[in-house]
């Protein structure tokens, strides 16, 4: 190993390293230690020579592992979680959120101005206070004005000192007084103001002696702010109605100490099985979990007949020697194959078009019915394999003609001696000898069509709606589409649910997939081999 490859694996590793100091220090420990682990083995794959055969193998292992087991993994961890729209945050987070919360101990509002003060990127802020009592209040909300010189209608103008935006971003108290020398610049506009919103927003300014601060409420006008949670150890206190809130790790939300209502935003906490179980014993939840199921199931079981039955029965007629302009039909029938699947999906769509899809238009004109193709869950789900059998039965068609050239004729013309017909050829003949050979293909396909999203989520959408349901179902959902829309189109997005139906879901492939290698590595019976 020469010197220049001692160099630049040094610096791979210091970087890795530093990498994944960074991303420890910001809370990431989950992804820092795997970074630093798979930038050791990298180093220690490619440097030493018992491991020169795996170089070739581990990008092909990396691209496995970032783009398959880690998603799989997340998911499932995802699953025993009760991750959602409404626990997002961490509970850090979460309390930050309610420390942002603040209320008016006075309604009192002052107008003010910005204006740039005398030393370059620093700036004074003006406040126009009217005449009232020099003292008022008491307690918390008391406020004392000093006596000071006053314009012609009774107003004090109270000046703060120079400060720096960052200072202001900061938060740090900038304290309106009346002996501070007043800014000579223009004030900012009204376009400059809006500019400054990011850091004078978080601007505090307070009377001297006053412990309310003031910060800008509006554009123009200051007022009395206060934090409206106060922390008593876990435990926060509500400054306007003595509300307590507590911490429920159980649920990962503050909850009110009287009744146990969860209230703001919640953090993501570890359930267990809660997800899986919510699936199979709530009502609200199981009977359209049941139902979709039982639609995926069929419904992939009959797109595999239905295109398999059309996909062979076309494969036999072009078979057909005496059928003339055979290469030509071949062409025209394997089109839909050829053609990107969502293109003839929203072809259909607007075919399918309850008010003016032109097959309802000739339906109503040939025999006066318009059915509703969207809005009857049966009818919906007869477009779909409508559609969908268009869309599989090419590829059937073309594997089965090939099967079909290794039939041997001598078998057709031993049946012809005894007066057998096409019918009795195919049922006797042509599906024993393809059938065996096909069934891995058949298994594959019927796993395609068990996650056939695009179909679902460009032709219907999942609706029609089931009624009653806890979360967003329809009637012509597969579970791919009922999980992605709980995820990204429900309102609460429950993803630590659609998780648990996908892992669900990844073992039932799972399961397929094991089906199909058994298939595929059992040996094919003697009348497949070409045997009687």
């Amino acid at each position: 190993m020469t010197a220049l490859n001692r160099l630049l694996w040094s610096l791979l590793l210091a970087g890795a390293a530093f990498l994944a100091v960074r991303m420890a220090a910001a809370g990431a420990v989950v992804l820092a230690v795997p970074l630093l682990a798979a930038a050791g083995l990298v180093a220690w794959v490619y440097t030493s020579r018992r491991t020169r055969a795996s170089r070739y193998l581990l990008p092909g292992l990396a691209a496995f592992a970032v783009f398959v087991l880690m998603p799989l993994l997340y998911t499932v961890f995802i699953a025993f979680t009760n991750y959602s729209g409404e626990h997002l945050l961490s509970r850090e987070q979460v309390r930050h959120w309610f420390a942002q919360d603040q209320y008016a101990p006075r309604d009192d509002r002052y107008a003010f101005r910005v204006h740039p003060a005398s030393l370059p990127g620093q700036y004074q802020v003006v406040a126009t206070v009217p005449r009232k009592p020099e003292a008022f209040g008491s307690g918390e909300t008391s406020l004392h004005i000093p006596s000071g010189p006053e314009d012609e209608f009774g107003n004090r103008l109270m000046v703060s000192r120079p400060f720096t935006p960052e200072e202001a971003a900061a938060g740090r108290p900038v304290t309106l007084a009346l002996n501070i020398v007043p800014p000579t610049a223009e004030p900012l506009g009204i376009r400059d103001v809006i500019a400054a919103r990011p850091w004078l927003n978080s601007a505090r300014f307070t009377f001297p002696g006053s412990p309310i601060p003031l910060r800008p409420v509006s554009l123009r006008a200051l007022g009395f702010r206060l934090p409206l949670w106060r922390e008593d150890g876990d435990r926060l206190t509500n400054a306007e109605t003595g509300q307590i809130l507590v911490p429920d790790a159980s649920r990962g939300n503050y909850v009110d100490a009287q009744t146990g209502e969860p209230v703001g935003p919640g953090w993501r906490v570890w359930i267990g099985t809660q997800n899986f179980r919510l699936l199979f014993t709530d009502p609200a939840l199981r009977g359209p979990f049941l139902q979709i199921f039982t639609w995926n199931v069929a419904f992939a079981l009959l797109s595999v007949v239905l295109s398999f039955a059309l996909g062979v029965m076309l494969a036999c007629l072009l078979q057909w020697k005496a059928l003339r302009g055979r290469a030509v039909y071949r062409t025209l029938l394997i089109l839909p194959y050829a053609i990107p699947a969502f293109i003839p999906i929203l072809v259909f769509r607007g075919l399918f078009n309850e008010g003016y899809g032109e097959i309802n238009l000739v339906l109503s004109a040939l025999f006066g019915i318009a059915p509703r193709w969207f809005t009857d869950p049966a009818l919906a789900r007869t477009m779909i394999l409508i559609v969908n059998t268009w869309l599989g039965y090419p590829y059937m068609m073309i594997v089965a003609s090939g099967m079909l050239q290794a039939v041997p004729d001598e078998l057709y013309e031993a049946t012809a001696i005894d007066g057998a017909g096409p019918w009795t050829n195919f049922w006797k003949i042509t599906l024993p000898q393809i059938l065996p050979p096909l069934l891995p293909l058949l298994v594959a396909s019927f796993a395609f069509n068990f996650n056939n999203f695009s179909l679902i989520y460009l032709l219907t959408g999942g609706k029609p709606d089931i009624v009653g349901s806890a979360t967003v179902a329809g009637t012509t959902d597969l579970l791919v589409s009922y999980t992605f829309r709980m995820a990204f189109k429900d309102s609460s997005a429950r993803f630590g649910f659609a998780s648990a139906v996908a892992s669900l879901l990844f073992l039932l492939v799972a399961l397929l997939a094991w089906q199909q290698l058994r298939l595929s590595r059992r040996p094919a019976p003697a009348a497949a081999k070409g045997g009687t």
